[in-house]
């Protein structure tokens, strides 16, 4: 990843006028109380015409974003909801990731719902178009209650993928075999099939193994997927079924599955 990004931003050493004001602007959408205590609010990020920034999966040529949430006041946690990515083929590379913008819905757990909420965050990103480039944007807002109704948060929070349940997944089944160095993983899906080009993406609980683009087939109407799991040490490691999540994306839907079961 970061030689791709390194041979990236040499290309363009030509075009080193552009800047991240160029390209991206942020704010933090303040949102509204939830019935639970929770404040559900959004992180919009708009980019210039043809530009695009990536999902927390990026594929293995993108720049995961990455949150740090540690300036925020009254905040036990944060979660991101990812809305429903799409997939990018650049110079035979495949990343993932929303063109043009994204909104990102954020459930914020105040550590005291009776008080005041200050969400403040830095965001460290990639955004690309010809050239890639690093970016980092810092935001600080306050979270009112009750507050109000947000369109743009609630049309991401419709795009987030659905359920194995929502998606009619029947059955899953994973192999997991040694390789040289770490371990083959393959999943056996039967799902229907929604349409169009099908790409899964496997994640794992421990972010320092490095998963490669999955493989995919259809076989007899099952949907198989295939990637290979290394460690960053180079060393065998226990893969923990339960952390595993794949998720299958197919033009602009997408289903996320807990769990990666043994056959």
């Amino acid at each position: 990843m970061l030689k791709a990004l390194t041979l990236a931003l040499f290309a363009a050493s030509p075009l080193c006028a552009t800047t991240q004001d160029d390209v991206l602007s942020a704010e933090i959408l303040p949102g509204w109380q939830m019935q639970n205590g929770h404040h559900m609010a959004g992180l919009s990020l708009r980019l210039a015409p043809d530009w695009k920034t990536y999902w927390r999966s990026p594929g293995e040529a993108g720049i995961p974003p990455l949150f740090d949430w540690s300036g925020s006041q009254n905040v036990r946690s944060v979660q991101v909801h990812w809305p429903s990515p799409v997939v990018f083929h650049t110079n035979g590379m495949q990343t993932i990731g929303y063109h043009e913008g994204v909104v990102l819905p954020l459930e914020v757990v105040p550590i005291d719902p009776g008080q005041p909420i200050v969400l403040a965050v830095q965001v460290d990103l990639g955004v690309c178009n010809k050239i890639c480039m690093p970016a980092a944007v810092v935001m600080r807002a306050e979270l009112a209650a009750p507050g109000q109704p947000d369109a743009a948060i609630r049309a991401a929070l419709k795009s987030v993928p659905k359920t194995a349940g929502e998606a009619g997944l029947r059955t899953i089944s994973c192999v997991v075999e040694p390789i040289a160095d770490g371990l083959r993983l393959t999943a056996t899906l039967d799902l229907p099939q929604k349409g169009g080009a099908e790409t899964v993406v496997f994640e794992t609980a421990d972010h320092s193994v490095w998963v490669a683009e999955a493989q995919t087939r259809r076989d007899g109407g099952r949907l198989v997927a295939q990637t290979d799991l290394v460690a960053s040490s180079g060393a065998p490691f226990a893969l923990d079924r339960s952390g595993v999540t794949v998720t299958v994306l197919a033009e602009g839907r997408a289903t996320e599955i807990d769990g990666c079961p043994a056959p």
